[in-house]
């Protein structure tokens, strides 16, 4: 069934489920440690009769197959406990972003119409406020007593005390978990994840990173993201141990990172830029952490990471939807590369009308799998985005690429963060990298703002090292080193900190609605002359800026 090494992995059941892999697991390591979060750990074989258990007190509640349970929890015991449950008795769990508020949340709560809501006390009261769908039968509050007031709440359900039931009878297209996701449209998307997918993100992401049965992930990313729920599906695949940390902290990260005995970690978004700007402490190496999972890495952090931290950085390409498509494995990393298409799956790279364009020229990647049920299934009674995604078995990305002749993809710049400037496309990405590699920069976000006449205009929005005294002057001058004359920003925003999700991606839209303000600096309006280049330099932006004008 699968290309798995079986000296690194275990046997894969046939019918690749979480019940299916939960009890073939128990069987095979029995009381081997599979969870940690806090002082709870659970052996293989309790978290299999936890799992079932579990689904015996939501089957009491009246929770059945296909009925969704959504949470607006953190990463707690209760939980995972929701998550395990929901498996095995077909039901499907909706993670929800603990961010949310409002009509925001309300929105994502609408969509999936959940039966029942599992939220710590703080964010049930949110919920309330913001408006509870049609449908909703009961409130159980992780973490405390019944609270007075609203809608019926009670305490979270509890594996204790119930006798276990057998798994329920799961296919691996059956939806596991439905994971949301921001539309285009401003609806957000409800992703189907089926079981089958998370089976496959356990086998190739295990493949990528030589995980075996010695090793401990560990991760503090939320459970309402895919790359949490996958790494639990690694664990159990590979018949390793799992640690479920609490959300991001950079003073606590390693030491928590050690604490746990976690040979294998994951970052996402700023968060290893934000560790490398920390001092160095003795905390650095403490650890014996030997690889993380950390995609969209700017490609001059990775060495750098390394050397510090003594953790190898690694790439690869895979979203909500898909899967590992493109990755390699820690020895074969190449800074600035995502890697090559991973064993049963395929990946083009296409123009605006769907066409391939040749190696070495940016276009949209498109990817499929050859494994069943591997991807996606769609989106929560969305047919018509389901349509519009993927086309002829291709999903398309929205990412904008370069596969190179070796077959080495590097990524380019998501397609909507485009900068067109003068007739020129800009890779955001690009503008942000060059910015990161001044001594002086934590963390830069470069994006689009209207120009006077046409198409856009460059901004970047710059963190800088306490204490730094660098100006934007200073910042464009490094800048030019690295850039053609049309990439470099007009405009640059030097803050405190950027708007980041709940997973440490940065909000651009943000960003881009707030655009120009009074206090930005305009290298125009600060008469700021750009040294002089063969492409045009100087005269040749403002020969272009005058053509432009008339």
């Amino acid at each position: 069934m699968t290309t798995v090494p079986p000296s690194r992995l275990l046997t894969v059941p046939r019918t690749l489920t979480l019940p299916a892999l939960l009890e073939q697991r128990a069987a095979e390591l029995g009381g081997k440690p599979l969870l940690r979060v806090g002082a709870v750990t659970r052996s293989y074989q309790q978290a299999r009769d936890s799992a079932a258990r579990m689904a015996a007190a939501l089957a009491a509640r009246g929770v059945g197959r296909g009925d969704r349970v959504a949470a607006l929890c953190g990463n707690r015991i209760e939980l995972m406990d929701l998550i395990l449950g929901c498996g095995w008795l077909a039901a499907i769990v909706v993670p929800v972003n603990t961010a949310l508020r409002g009509s925001s949340l309300r929105q994502v709560l609408d969509v999936v119409r959940p039966a029942f809501l599992l939220a710590e006390p703080d964010l049930a009261t949110a919920a309330t406020q913001a408006g509870l769908p049609p449908g909703l039968r009961g409130i159980w509050l992780a973490g405390q007593a019944p609270a007075d007031g609203g809608r019926s709440r009670e305490p979270a359900p509890q594996p204790d005390g119930y006798e276990p039931l057998p798994p329920a009878d799961v296919a691996p297209g059956d939806t596991q978990a439905i994971l949301l996701t921001s539309g285009t449209t401003g609806i957000p998307l409800g992703v189907c994840c089926p079981h089958g997918q998370f089976g496959w993100w356990g086998i190739t992401v295990s493949q990528a990173l030589g995980i075996g049965q010695d090793d401990v992930l560990y991760t503090c990313l939320p459970l309402f993201h895919t790359n949490a729920l996958n790494a639990f599906s690694q664990a159990l695949v590979a018949g390793a141990t799992y640690v479920l940390g609490p959300r991001f902290s950079a003073s606590a990260f390693w030491p928590r990172v050690a604490g746990s005995g976690a040979t294998v970690t994951y970052l996402l978004g700023a968060m290893a830029g934000i560790l490398l700007s920390r001092a160095p402490s003795a905390a650095d190496r403490a650890h014996r952490c030997r690889v993380a999972l950390a995609p969209a890495t700017p490609a001059h952090q990775q060495e750098v990471f390394e050397e510090r931290f003594g953790t190898r950085l690694v790439d690869g390409f895979g979203t909500t939807e898909t899967n590992l498509v493109i990755g390699a494995s820690p020895q074969q990393q190449r800074p600035g590369y995502l890697g090559q298409v991973v064993d049963g799956f395929e990946a083009r790279v296409a123009d605006q009308d769907g066409r391939d364009v040749p190696d070495g020229t940016p276009g949209e990647l498109a990817v499929r799998s050859r494994h069943e049920h591997a991807f996606a299934s769609g989106y929560w009674q969305r047919p018509e985005r389901t349509a519009q995604a993927w086309r002829d078995g291709w999903f398309q990305t929205g990412d904008r690429v370069v596969r190179e002749p070796s077959g080495w993809f590097r990524f380019v710049d998501r397609i909507k963060d485009v900068i067109r400037r003068r007739g020129e496309n800009i890779s955001s990405r690009q503008v942000e990298d060059v910015l990161g590699t001044h001594p002086d920069v934590v963390a830069a976000a470069a994006f689009a703002v209207p120009a006077e006449f046409a198409e856009d205009e460059v901004m970047a929005a710059v963190v800088l090292r306490p204490g730094s005294s660098v100006g934007p002057a200073a910042l464009l001058r490094h800048c030019e080193l690295h850039l053609p004359y049309f990439a470099l920003p007009r405009y640059v925003d030097l803050v405190g900190e950027l708007p980041v999700t709940e997973t440490g991606k940065i909000t651009k839209s943000v960003l881009r609605e707030r655009g120009a303000t009074p206090s930005t600096w305009d290298r125009e309006a600060a008469g700021y002359r750009l040294r002089g280049r063969s492409t045009g330099g100087t005269e040749g932006e403002a020969a272009d800026a005058r053509s432009t004008a008339s």
